[in-house]
C-alpha cells in the first residue's frame, strides 16, 4: 500500500488567529477624539477635555455603516498621542469623564463594542503608547501606567481581534517603551488578538499610508534588530515583506477615505473617489494584504454622509465585480497533482472556499492549472489563493489564454499568499492556464477564480494652470462633464465643459498622472484668485460619476522667489518651480554645512492681497528629501518688515502621510510672504524640500 504523501509545512507559519485575521480582508478604522474638534492631526495633550462634546454619538450608525459597506470589523482610536481616553480610565485625568459629553458619564468604547456585537463585527482598539498629557510619560513608571491602561481596555471591552500599536515617540520627551510588557498584557487578556506594529508580531505596517502593498508581497518578515516606530525595518521590507523571513507577519494597509485621519469640515469635499478606492482595494486585498480604511467620525458623533455614501458606492461595485465566479463552470485539470492524500483534490480549486486545497507533489515546484470551457467566457479579473496555513510558497506565476489556437501570456507576476487579484482588460477564451513557474516548496493552492467586473465611470480631474485657468480631464471615453463655481452640485443643466481631455489608462486600470495642456478651443474658466470648482461626468445611458471638488488658492502668476536662506536668487532660479502647482517638481535647499535647519524662502506675489492661509505640499515617494515638520509663516507689505509669524506649528504625521497641508490664519494684508522650515520630519535631514507653496486669499 502506498504511503500517504503528507504536506510538510514550509517556512514561518501563521497562527490560527492570523489565518482568521487574513480572512477578514477589509475593515474600518475610526479616528475620533479632541482632534475632531480642534482640526489637528496630532493634539498636544494640553487641550481642554471639554472640547470633546459631540452632539449625538451613534455607535450603532458606525457599525451599521461598516456592515453595509462589506467590512468585517472596526478598530477605534481609544487613545491617541494626545492621551485623551474615549473611556473613563482610572489611570488618566484626560478622558471622556472630564469632557462635556454626557456630563462626563459617557463611554465610547462601551457603546462601540456593544454595537459591534449587535452587527456581527469584530472589535479592535488603537492605544498609542505616546502620551502628551500624562505627567508620568518619560519617567521610569510610565510603562507600567500604560500596561495598566491596556489591561483596563482589554479586560473590559472584549473580545478584541486586533490591538493596534504604533511606535510614535515624539515631542521633547522620549520614553523607552517596554514592548515585551505591553505584548504580555495583550496576550494575557486577549490571547487571540493580532498585534499590529512595524514589526508585528501579529501583522505589520505596509510602509506607507496610501493603502498600497508591493506587487511582490511576502507575509514573512525579518524582525531581529528592529522595533516599532523609528527603529522599524526599511520601507521596502515593510511593503514587500522578506522572502523566507523569520516570522509570519502579514501586511496591513492603512489609508484614510479623506485627507488626514481625524474629521475636519475642510475635507468634506475631499472624500476619495470610487475609482481611487478601487485602486486601493486591488493594491491591498488584491496583493496579499488586509485593508483597514479610516472613516472618521464627525463632530456630531456620526459618520458623515459624504463618507458613507462613497462606501456604499464602493460596495456596489465590488459586489458586482465578484458576483459570478466563472471558474465554477470550468473543467479544471492540473499537472503534478499529489497522490495518496485524500485532502488534495483538483475539484477544490474552484469550489469557492479557501479552506480546501489542491497540492503538487514534493518533487514539483512548478505546475500548470488549466480551466477549460465548452463555450467562450469573457473575464477581466483573476483571483488566486494559497492555503497559507501551510506557508507561503509561490514565487512566480503566469496566466495564459487560448487565442487563435495558441496560448498567449496575459500576465506574469510574483507572489500570491492569502489572495492575489489581477485586474486585466476583457479577454474572451475557452481555456485559461495558471502556470506556477517557481515556488519555495510544492505549491498548495486553495482557489482559482475568474470574474467579469463591470466598468466604472471615472470621475473628472480638475487641473489648474499657473495663470489661474482651470481645465478638466477624464479617463472615461466620451464623457459629458458639467461643472459649477458656486459650490452647488453639478447636474446636466449646469454649464458643460467643452473639449474634455481624455486621459489614458494602463492595462491595470490605473489612471496616468501628470498635467495636460488643454486644447485651444476648450472652455475657459479663469480663477486667478482661486475658488471652488465642482465637476461631474455623465454618460448617455444616464450613469454618472461622483462629484469632484477642488478648492483653489491664488494663482501664482507673476510670483517669484526673491530669497532662499537669506540670499537673493535670480528669476530663473530652479526654486521658482515650487510655485508651479505641480507636485512632481520639487525644490530642495542646498546641502551645505552652513545651511542646515532652519531654512527659509521669501516670495513676492507682485501685488497686495488679503491672505487668510497658506498651503505646503511636501515631496513624496521613497526618495523624498527634506519633508518639513515644524514651520513658521510670515507676511509683509514691503518685504522688509515681517513682525511675528501669522502661523506657526507642526505638520502632524506628515512623514507618514505626505499630503498637501492647509494652514489658516487671521486675515492679513500682504504682498510678500516668508516660509520658514523650522524642523525636518526626518531627524537626519539637513535640507528642506518643497513641492509647492501657495496662499489662500479672502
Amino acid at each position: 500500500m502506498a504511503m500517504a504523501q503528507e504536506i510538510k509545512p514550509y517556512g514561518a507559519l501563521p497562527s490560527k488567529a492570523q489565518v482568521a485575521w487574513n480572512d477578514l480582508e477589509y475593515y474600518m478604522f475610526i479616528h475620533f477624539g479632541p482632534n475632531t474638534f480642534t482640526n489637528k492631526e496630532w493634539g498636544h495633550g494640553d487641550e481642554d477635555p471639554k472640547v470633546f462634546n459631540p452632539t449625538h454619538v451613534d455607535a450603532r450608525q458606525w457599525a451599521r455603516t461598516a456592515k453595509l459597506a462589506g467590512m468585517k470589523g472596526i478598530v477605534l482610536t481609544a487613545k491617541h498621542h494626545d492621551g485623551f481616553c474615549l473611556w473613563p480610565s482610572k489611570y488618566s485625568t484626560h478622558t471622556v469623564r472630564e469632557s462635556a459629553w454626557k456630563d462626563g458619564k459617557g463611554d465610547i468604547l462601551k457603546e462601540l463594542s456593544t454595537a459591534c456585537k449587535e452587527y456581527g463585527l469584530k472589535f479592535g482598539v488603537y492605544l498609542s503608547p505616546w502620551d502628551r498629557n500624562h505627567p508620568e510619560y518619560g519617567t521610569a513608571t510610565y510603562n507600567q501606567v500604560f500596561a495598566n491602561t491596556l489591561t483596563e481596555v482589554l479586560s473590559n471591552y472584549g473580545p478584541v481581534f486586533e490591538q493596534w500599536f504604533d511606535g510614535a515617540n515624539g515631542g521633547n520627551i522620549k520614553q523607552p517603551y517596554d514592548w515585551n510588557l505591553f505584548h504580555s498584557v495583550v496576550y494575557k487578556h486577549q490571547p487571540n488578538a493580532v498585534i499590529f506594529s512595524d514589526v508585528g508580531p501579529g501583522c505589520r505596517w505596509v510602509g506607507n499610508e496610501n493603502g498600497i502593498a508591493g506587487t511582490t508581497n511576502w507575509s514573512t518578515l525579518n524582525v531581529k534588530g528592529f522595533s516599532p516606530g523609528a527603529g522599524g525595518p526599511p520601507a521596502k521590507s515593510l511593503n514587500e515583506g522578506n522572502e523566507d523571513g523569520e516570522q509570519w507577519i502579514p501586511a496591513e494597509c492603512d489609508v484614510s477615505i479623506r485627507p488626514g485621519w481625524f474629521y475636519s469640515p475642510d475635507t468634506d469635499d475631499k472624500v476619495k473617489s470610487v475609482s481611487n478606492l478601487l485602486d486601493i482595494y486591488y493594491g491591498s486585498v488584491g496583493r496579499n494584504g488586509n485593508l483597514i480604511l479610516n472613516v472618521p467620525v464627525d463632530r456630531d458623533g456620526v459618520i458623515h454622509p459624504n463618507d458613507s455614501t462613497r462606501l456604499m458606492e464602493l460596495r456596489k461595485v465590488l459586489d458586482a465585480s465578484f458576483k459570478n465566479n466563472l471558474a465554477k463552470k470550468a473543467v479544471v485539470t492540473a499537472t503534478n497533482t499529489r497522490t495518496n492524500n485524500t485532502a488534495v483534490k483538483v475539484a477544490h480549486l474552484n469550489d469557492g472556499t479557501n479552506t480546501t486545497y489542491w497540492a503538487a507533489s514534493d518533487a514539483a515546484n512548478n505546475s500548470v492549472i488549466t480551466l477549460t470551457y465548452k463555450k467562450p467566457v469573457t473575464f477581466n479579473r483573476v483571483v488566486l489563493q494559497e492555503y497559507i496555513a501551510l506557508g507561503q510558497r509561490v514565487k512566480n506565476f503566469s496566466v495564459e489564454i487560448l487565442e487563435k489556437g495558441q496560448m498567449k501570456e496575459i500576465a506574469n507576476e510574483t507572489t500570491i499568499g492569502h489572495k492575489r487579484i489581477l485586474r486585466l482588460p476583457d479577454y474572451t477564451t475557452t481555456q485559461v492556464r495558471i502556470n506556477i513557474l517557481d515556488a519555495k516548496a510544492a505549491p498548495v493552492i486553495s482557489e482559482v477564480q475568474l470574474y467579469k467586473a463591470p466598468g466604472v465611470m471615472a470621475a473628472p480631474e480638475i487641473q489648474w494652470a499657473v495663470n489661474g485657468r482651470v481645465f478638466l480631464a477624464c479617463a472615461s471615453a466620451d464623457p459629458e462633464v458639467h461643472y459649477t463655481l458656486d459650490g452647488t452640485e453639478p447636474t446636466r443643466q449646469s454649464p458643460r465643459y467643452n473639449k474634455v481631455i481624455i486621459k489614458e489608462t494602463t492595462q491595470h486600470g490605473d489612471h496616468s498622472k501628470g498635467v495636460y495642456a488643454p486644447p485651444a478651443d476648450a472652455t475657459v474658466i479663469e480663477l486667478p484668485l482661486g475658488g471652488v470648482v465642482k465637476a461631474k461626468a455623465f454618460l448617455k445611458d444616464g450613469s454618472s460619476s461622483e462629484t469632484v471638488t477642488r478648492n483653489l488658492g491664488v494663482a501664482p502668476s507673476g510670483w517669484k522667489v526673491v530669497a532662499v536662506d537669506g540670499e537673493a536668487v535670480p528669476a530663473d532660479h530652479p526654486v521658482n518651480k515650487l510655485l508651479d502647482d505641480d507636485k512632481r517638481t520639487v525644490y530642495v535647499t542646498a546641502d551645505k554645512p552652513a545651511t542646515k535647519y532652519p531654512h527659509e524662502l521669501q516670495v513676492d506675489m507682485g501685488k497686495a492681497l488679503t491672505l487668510k492661509g497658506f498651503t505646503y505640499t511636501p515631496p513624496a515617494g521613497e526618495s523624498a528629501t527634506g519633508v518639513v515638520y515644524g514651520y513658521e509663516f510670515y507676511t509683509s507689505t514691503d518685504g522688509q518688515h515681517w513682525g511675528t509669524p501669522v502661523a506657526k506649528g507642526q505638520f502632524a504625521n506628515i512623514k507618514n502621510n505626505p499630503i498637501k497641508q492647509s494652514v489658516p490664519f487671521k486675515p492679513t494684508e500682504a504682498r510678500y510672504f516668508r516660509f520658514v522650515a523650522v524642523a525636518p520630519a526626518n531627524e537626519n535631514d539637513t535640507r528642506a524640500g518643497i513641492a509647492d507653496l501657495g496662499v489662500i486669499a479672502r
